[in-house]
């Protein structure tokens, strides 16, 4: 593991430390046990994704090509005069 994927990793796990101590599921309930945390943190890998579709969607990915079956909306990120 490079200095980069180390700093990214401490970066992660500090984050998601931070969000435990106030983090509920879907649920409403509280990540009491290793398997709330999994299902935590399989739910917050949803929402990422779920984002990141969405935003493609709308806007495209950066290099121009729609991932999967999302179409590129041929905004290329650049202001129009």
């Amino acid at each position: 593991m490079d200095i980069n994927e180390r700093q990214i990793a401490l970066s992660v796990l500090e984050g998601l430390r931070e969000d435990l101590t106030y983090a509920h599921l879907n649920n409403g309930g509280r990540v009491l046990d290793v398997a709330d945390l999994r299902q935590y943190i399989y739910e917050q890998m949803g929402r990422i994704r779920t984002n990141a579709h969405v935003t493609e969607a709308l806007y495209g990915n950066s290099n121009g090509h729609a991932q999967g079956s999302i179409k590129s909306s041929g905004h290329n990120g650049k202001a129009h005069p």
